[in-house]
């Protein structure tokens, strides 16, 4: 069974999924955070591909993204890096990248690399619904990859619904129509759309991502979904912690307080 597909099976809320940038901060310590972000109870990890025009994510994540094309992180490398990852690390992977170097990878090409990698599901954000239906969903079944498909207050109910039924790992739901960014609370017009994603009867569960940075948020959040989403705030800390356990440890305690 899919990992993702076995997370959600076995555990219905509170679920953390972190997502932090391959190749930052050095160019080396992707393997080592996914190593950190399991050993510290960490459900599932999103491991973002670097891209020079990061258009969904704000200054934090681009900045990262900015500094991990300087280390020299590319696809072809972040494969490479995780080739023996399953023997270490046993959570969900998901990878999150932009359309532009995937396809400059090879759609297909990357999904077997998925495979080989242990790699569970995608997020492209700038996949078009239509292009996903017409081109790619049939590629990434034949992999048994899981295309998670994000969002937002602004979708409209015929295109989640379509999301839902065509769609089976769970939705990404972006909390704002905004890019990337921690947040210290949500205000009752984001609960509300939180709540009202909850009442559509989903077959899907969903994860609320954009915003999390704190217990105030992530208790928001995962009040009407199966949990949240950190990003930002994980980056942050990444850059001012000493070592990748000691940003995994404070984002621990930021969700404490």
């Amino acid at each position: 069974m899919n990992r993702i597909t076995n997370l959600f099976n076995t555990k219905k809320d509170g679920i953390l999924s972190v997502y932090f940038t391959a190749g930052y901060p050095a160019l080396d310590d992707t393997t080592k955070i996914l190593k950190e972000l399991q050993a510290k109870g960490i459900d599932m990890v999103e491991v973002g591909i670097p891209f020079s025009d990061p258009m969904a994510d704000g200054p934090v994540i681009q900045e990262a993204a900015t500094q991990a094309l300087r280390n020299g992180m590319s696809l072809r490398l972040l494969f490479d890096q995780l080739k023996d990852i399953r023997r270490d690390v046993h959570i969900p992977i998901i990878l999150m990248g932009y359309l532009n170097p995937i396809m400059q990878f090879g759609f297909e090409a990357f999904c077997r690399k998925c495979v080989e990698t242990g790699v569970d599901g995608m997020i492209i954000p700038d996949l078009p619904f239509a292009d996903y239906m017409a081109d790619y969903k049939a590629i990434a079944e034949r992999y048994e990859l899981k295309m998670i498909m994000l969002i937002t207050p602004e979708t409209s109910e015929e295109r989640i619904r379509l999301i839902d039924e065509h769609t089976d790992g769970f939705i990404y739901m972006v909390s704002s129509a905004a890019t990337t960014g921690a947040q210290q609370s949500f205000n009752e017009q984001k609960q509300a759309y939180f709540r009202r994603i909850n009442g559509m009867g989903l077959q899907n569960p969903r994860l609320v991502g954009f915003g999390i940075s704190n217990k105030a948020t992530f208790d928001a959040a995962a009040a009407n979904s199966s949990g949240a989403i950190i990003g930002s705030k994980f980056i942050q800390l990444l850059k001012s912690e000493p070592t990748p356990a000691e940003a995994v440890d404070k984002l621990l305690e930021a969700l404490k307080k």
